[in-house]
């Protein structure tokens, strides 16, 4: 083998284990990817059962429903269409009806919604951009212009 041939076959060999150990890591990260819909989007595209996605738009108003056993039933809208939502545990305190809210679980067999995790925007200026996006698609975006915080360094 000539010198110029050891180093190509080095190079192509330093490439093949590069290839592999991308390989691995991006088997062993796709458990780890959630993608976002809104409820829009998950009557569209449709979501196989089992898949872990994040659900996000508004808290319907008049969907809250408590029971005793702590599990919560709601529902989200991004005014289009809506999707039945089961949450057991504690909602944040900024959790209410008419609110941006993104929740983190999965569809069922039978289609119906378990999150979680429950994720309640923080203040009256921040809404996860997903979320305002598919707001702002919707024509629901009640926001109006950009955040205030956007606004003053403008000025």
């Amino acid at each position: 083998m000539t010198r110029k041939q050891r180093r190509l076959s080095l190079i192509g060999g330093a490439g093949l284990v590069l290839a592999f150990a991308f390989g691995l890591v991006t088997y062993a990260l796709n458990d780890q990817i959630v993608f976002f819909y809104a409820p829009s989007d998950v009557k569209e595209k449709g979501v196989e059962p089992g898949s872990r996605i994040r659900l996000g738009g508004l808290v319907e108003e008049g969907s809250l429903k408590r029971e005793r056993d702590g599990a919560v039933f709601f529902s989200i809208t991004d005014t289009a269409n809506v999707v039945p939502v089961q949450y057991t545990g504690i909602l944040p305190d900024l959790f209410r009806e008419g609110q941006g809210v993104v929740a983190e679980g999965r569809f069922d067999a039978s289609g119906a919604f378990t999150a979680d995790n429950v994720l309640a925007k923080h203040d009256e200026n921040y809404m996860p951009p997903e979320v305002a996006d598919a707001l702002k698609k919707q024509g629901v975006w009640q926001h109006g212009e950009e955040s205030s915080l956007q606004e003053g360094m403008v000025q």
